[in-house]
């Protein structure tokens, strides 16, 4: 991906990477009977790519309401979300779905794998939704397990894999159609602390060889701390911490 513009002053030019995906003003509210509750209040926020960054929050602050209207599963009551210079706030359910097949991935804490295909197939899955030849399709699933070191386990079906194994393909297919970002919420959540450091690690570098910019919605703060920068939501902005 291109860099932004250079930074001006003295000594060698400094190229500053273009945010790929940004939040800028965004308000989002549920109504609770007679009641107006906002979550998301004038939130701006901005990745840019090969950048990991740690969303940390205690539950019920709004954490998986800015997952989910970064990644266009809800739309902006205010404010907009551009995407690769594109604002995509008020496009239509079609755009929306076609750009997060296309350019966002998404891990959960449970990895939502499909019980009756194998790891590979999982992984294959998304890029014949996009219209890749299923040849195609396989050697990139293939390249995508034996770098997340589980190529020896294409085969399997989820149930014949370990925790941390199921997530690393989830993982895998959340990137297999080359997104511009990637968003997770809890993706180690629900595995033990050296499973879930070994998960982390495939991950950061992942991150960091395919240039995408990630945003890691997590309550391990160990991991946080090893992400490029973090932040929080209070009174329904992002800050950083």
């Amino acid at each position: 991906m291109a860099g932004g513009e250079a930074r001006p002053g003295r000594g060698p030019e400094v190229r500053v990477k273009a945010a790929v995906i940004e939040l800028k003003s965004v308000e989002r509210h549920y109504v609770q009977g007679q009641r107006k509750l906002t979550i998301l209040s004038g939130a701006d926020f901005s990745l840019v790519p090969g950048e990991m960054v740690a969303l940390v929050a205690p539950s019920g602050a709004g954490k998986s309401t800015l997952l989910h209207t970064a990644g266009l599963l809800e739309r902006p009551d205010g404010g907009d979300v551009i995407l690769g210079g594109r604002a995509c706030g008020r496009l239509s359910d079609d755009e929306r779905t076609a750009i997060r097949r296309n350019d966002i991935g998404f891990v959960y804490q449970f990895h939502h794998l499909l019980p009756e295909f194998s790891a590979l197939e999982n992984i294959m899955m998304p890029q014949i939704i996009k219209g890749l030849p299923q040849a195609e399709a396989a050697k990139r699933a293939e390249q995508l397990l034996d770098y997340m070191q589980i190529g020896k386990r294409a085969h399997h079906r989820p149930a014949e894999l370990s925790g941390g194994e199921q997530q690393r393909v989830a993982i895998a297919r959340a990137v297999a159609n080359a997104p511009l970002v990637l968003l997770a919420d809890e993706p180690t959540g629900n595995l033990d602390p050296h499973t879930a450091s070994y998960v982390f690690d495939a991950l950061a570098a992942l991150v960091k060889q395919s240039g995408l910019a990630a945003l890691i919605a997590t309550h391990n703060h160990e991991l946080a701390r090893r992400m490029d920068r973090r932040v929080t939501l209070s009174e329904g902005k992002v800050v950083s911490l």
